[in-house]
Parts: C-alpha cells; structure tokens; sequence
C-alpha cells in the first residue's frame, strides 16, 4: 500500500513538471495556439485535490475547468470504476463531446487526460457491452473510437495523459494520442489484442503519421 501511494505521489510530481512544461512551451505543431506562461506547474496539485467537486458521482466523464491561477488548464477524469474505465459508447460520447467543446475554447491552453479510478487508467473497449452488439453497432463502434481518439490527437493545444495503473488496448491509444505521458512506477501498458493477431481498431491516424515519420 505504501509502495503504490509512493508512486501515485511520483506521478503526480512528475504531472506537475509537464503540465509546466506543456503550459510554457509550444509544441511546434502547425496551428497551434501559444500556451499558457506561468502557474501550470502547481496546478496539478489543485487538480488532485479538488478535481471532481463540481461533478456528479456517476458522471463517467468529469470535466473540470481550472480557475484563478491555473485558469486554462482543463482536467478530464474518467470515472467508469465498475468498468474499471472501459470505453463504452456512453464515454465514448461524452468525450467526444468534451473535446469538440474544447478545441474551439481559446481559453483552453493545456488539457489532461486521468483517471478517477486508483490503480486502473483505461482497460480499453468495454467487451461486455460489445458482446451484445450487433455486427454493424461493432463497426460503428470503432468508428467512432477512431475519431474521438484522432480528435485528442488533433486538439490544438498541449495534451497530457496522467496513467496510474493499466492503460491496456484502447486505453493505451488514447494515452498515445496525447502529447505527452506521464506514468506513475505501478503503471502498465500493453496492446493486448495483437496476442489474437488483432490490429488495434482505435489508433490515431496523427501517431500513425509520426511514427511513420521516425526515424529507423
């Protein structure tokens, strides 16, 4: 127990030191708008503290506007802890939405992506709600995974995703789609599905063309 509150305790730490980073530094991307300067580095530490106040219990996505100081930092937490944060077509939606909302804010200088949930980041899709789909709501399903994640990928400010615990399949990609990741010591990550020789279905095109872009 002492152990994982350690290094929840690092993560956070090194959370701080990026949100700064992201928030003083432009990325370099075409079209980005200039981040934020100053007050990013403690931010954080409010987030942690009283991220989720103004948020329902059973949101399954909080979003929290950072005020005062920390003004244009926005924290989104998945909150799907029976789930441990699978992506149904619920979250799905609601991120979605959070994104499209945020992407055309000028106030919004930095974004973080994090858990609500201790010891899990993203399991990824939610197989038991698949199960019960119908072959064409599986491919609409993707579908719509792909774009949410390729529109974090797109967002044109400086994105960070916080990952304690499991970021596993979709999960992972939606980590991969930020520009920065930031991961606590208990952290694990994996693409699970290749061990079935599946392609991971939501991965964004922007990874794909940077990857493709490194090089050998």
């Amino acid at each position: 127990m002492a152990a994982a509150l350690g290094g929840l305790g690092l993560l956070h730490g090194r959370v701080r030191l990026a949100a700064a980073a992201a928030a003083t530094s432009p990325l370099g991307r075409p079209g980005r708008r200039a981040p934020v300067r100053g007050g990013a580095a403690v931010a954080l530490s409010s987030a942690w503290r009283s991220y989720g106040s103004e948020a329902k219990e059973e949101e399954e996505l909080r979003v929290r506007y950072l005020d005062d100081e920390h003004k244009g930092i926005v924290v989104l937490g998945l909150n799907r802890s029976h789930a441990k944060n699978a992506l149904n077509k619920n979250l799905l939606k609601m991120m979605s939405k959070a994104v499209d909302a945020l992407k055309s804010d000028k106030k919004v200088r930095t974004v973080i992506f994090r858990s609500e949930v201790p010891g899990i980041f993203c399991a990824g899709a939610d197989l038991k709600e698949r199960a019960k789909m119908h072959s064409s709501e599986v491919s609409s399903f993707v579908s719509k995974a792909r774009a949410t994640i390729n529109e974090m990928a797109n967002l044109p400010v400086p994105t960070i995703a916080a990952i304690d615990g499991a970021a596993l399949g979709g999960g992972l990609e939606l980590a991969l789609a930020c520009d920065i990741r930031v991961a606590a010591s208990t952290a694990k990550m994996g693409l699970v599905e290749t061990k079935l020789a599946i392609i991971p279905g939501a991965v964004a095109e922007a990874e794909i063309k940077s990857m493709c872009r490194r090089p050998a």
